[in-house]
C-alpha cells in the first residue's frame, strides 16, 4: 500500500510539474536557447510562431470582426447625415436672407427658401452617401486593418503579452496545473497497483 501511495505521489508531482512547464513553455524562453551538441534550439511557442499568430489574428480581425466599411458606417451615421443637412440648410437660409435684396417680397423669399431646402434635402443626402462610398472605396485600398493588427502584435512586448494572458487566464491555468496533478496521481496509483499485482 505504501508503494502505491509513493508511486501515486511521484506521479502527482510529475503531472503537476509537467503541466507547469508546459504552460511556461508557451511563452518561455522568449529568445532562442541553442544546444550546440545536439543542434537543438529551444524557444517558447508564442515567440517562435509570433509572426504566424500575428498574421492569423490580423486576417481574422479584418475578415470576421472589423471591416473598414463598418468603421466608416459608424463614423457617418444617419444622425450625422441629418446634422450635416441641417447645418447646410441653415447656412444657405441665412445666406439667402442676407443676399436677397429687400425689395423681393417675403412670399417669394419663402418660396426660394423652400425650394432650396428641398434641393438641399434631396441632393446633399445623395452627396453624403456618394462621399462615404468614395471614402470606403479609397480607404479599403489604402487602409489594411489586418496588417495594422499584425504589425501591432509583432511590436507588442512578449513579456507584457505573457503577463496579460496569465492575468486573464489565471484561474484556467491553475485548473490545468491541478488536472496534471490529479492525472499524475491516478496514473501513479494505477502503476502502483500493477506493480503490486505482478
Amino acid at each position: 500500500m505504501i508503494k502505491v501511495l509513493f508511486l501515486g505521489t511521484i506521479g502527482a508531482i510529475i503531472g503537476w510539474i509537467t503541466n507547469i512547464l508546459a504552460i511556461k513553455l508557451i511563452f518561455r524562453p522568449i529568445k532562442p536557447i541553442k544546444i550546440p551538441i545536439i543542434n537543438l534550439e529551444i524557444v517558447g511557442l508564442i515567440p517562435k510562431r509570433r509572426k504566424e499568430i500575428a498574421k492569423s489574428v490580423g486576417e481574422v480581425v479584418e475578415k470576421e470582426l472589423i471591416s473598414i466599411e463598418e468603421i466608416i458606417d459608424k463614423l457617418i451615421r444617419e444622425e450625422d447625415k441629418t446634422s450635416i443637412i441641417k447645418f447646410i440648410k441653415d447656412k444657405i437660409e441665412s445666406i439667402v436672407e442676407e443676399k436677397l435684396p429687400p425689395f423681393i417680397p417675403t412670399t417669394f423669399k419663402e418660396m426660394i427658401k423652400d425650394y432650396i431646402d428641398k434641393v438641399v434635402e434631396e441632393e446633399i443626402a445623395n452627396v453624403i452617401t456618394k462621399l462615404s462610398e468614395d471614402l470606403i472605396h479609397k480607404s479599403t485600398s489604402r487602409i489594411k486593418i489586418g496588417t495594422m493588427v499584425e504589425d501591432k502584435i509583432n511590436e507588442f512586448d512578449l513579456e507584457k503579452l505573457e503577463e496579460i494572458i496569465i492575468n486573464i487566464a489565471k484561474k484556467e491555468l491553475k485548473h490545468i496545473e491541478i488536472l496534471g496533478l490529479i492525472l499524475g496521481l491516478v496514473i501513479g496509483i494505477i502503476q502502483g497497483l500493477i506493480v503490486i499485482n505482478m
